[in-house]
């Protein structure tokens, strides 16, 4: 049986991207995220802006941290009979490797969406819905580059995936919502693969060129459903779109130890300089 989350993505064989993606996602936020609605965000310190558009613009290079790096997970080495004991628990099978990969990337991807940085850089409230639509943002990234490696990928990409909803569903209870939990589980998963199969359809050969674009507005920032986005919010949205040509680049730039350990960092957003980065 193939992974749900390669389905979503393998339709695009199939269909032709339809508003019909985001009609879905715009209901079902109204849905899934009624009881926490009332939830106030907590007050964030006020930041200076920053230039909007001067980000973004650098030439693509591998997120893969350093050898060096004190920012690496590396699998633990064990010698003797510990080793040997761990060996018969199957702690070194393939499986195992895979599942702690798995951890390691999803802490990076929640490493870059609960950072104040992504919701200052992009004048974004942090909201549920917000937190939420960035997660499915950057899982993409990560699922979308692991499809890249085949078979071997895709499975490293269920792993994610489970890691991914386990976290949401602890997420939305945390948010509020402990009636009905299943419901909204279900909600969710239909924005998850709505969206995935929307900023595939928008990297296509034969899109729009404003369809990214237009994609992340509906998907990220809009509230009312509207198709394009408005004055106020066009210098972020393009922002946010360069941001995600330049991190799908940049990931596919990423070699596969790095991507299966999850030994590599999304685009630090605290530095807007984006002058050399220390990894």
């Amino acid at each position: 049986m193939l992974p749900r989350w390669c389905r979503a993505v393998r339709s695009l064989n199939s269909i032709t991207q339809r508003n019909d993606f985001h009609a879905i996602s715009r209901q079902s936020y109204a849905m899934a995220t009624a009881a926490a609605a009332s939830v106030e965000p907590a007050p964030r310190p006020t930041k200076q802006p920053v230039s909007l558009d001067k980000m973004f613009w650098s030439k693509p290079a591998s997120l893969a941290l350093a050898l060096d790096s004190p920012l690496r997970v590396d699998e633990p080495k064990y010698e003797g009979i510990k080793r040997f004991i761990l060996k018969l628990m199957l702690f070194y099978s393939k499986q195992s490797k895979s599942i702690r990969g798995a951890n390691v990337i999803y802490k990076r991807v929640v490493s870059q969406v609960d950072k104040p940085a992504i919701y200052d850089v992009f004048n974004l409230e942090k909201t549920f819905r917000m937190t939420f639509s960035l997660l499915v943002l950057h899982m993409w990234f990560c699922l979308r580059r692991l499809k890249e490696e085949g078979k071997e990928g895709v499975e490293l990409g269920q792993y994610l995936y489970e890691i991914y909803n386990h976290d949401v569903e602890m997420r939305v209870s945390k948010a509020g919502v402990n009636l009905l939990l299943s419901k909204w589980m279900k909600e969710l998963e239909k924005i998850f693969y709505g969206n995935i199969v929307a900023f595939d359809a928008a990297l296509l050969p034969e899109a729009k060129q404003d369809e990214l674009q237009n994609v992340i507005w509906r998907n990220i920032f809009s509230d009312d459903g509207s198709s394009k986005p408005d004055d106020a919010a066009v210098r972020a949205v393009q922002a946010m779109t360069r941001y995600v040509r330049r991190e799908v680049s940049c990931l596919s730039l990423t070699d596969k130890e790095a991507m299966f350990s999850g030994n590599f960092m999304f685009t630090p957003l605290e530095n807007t300089s984006f002058g050399p980065v220390r990894r």
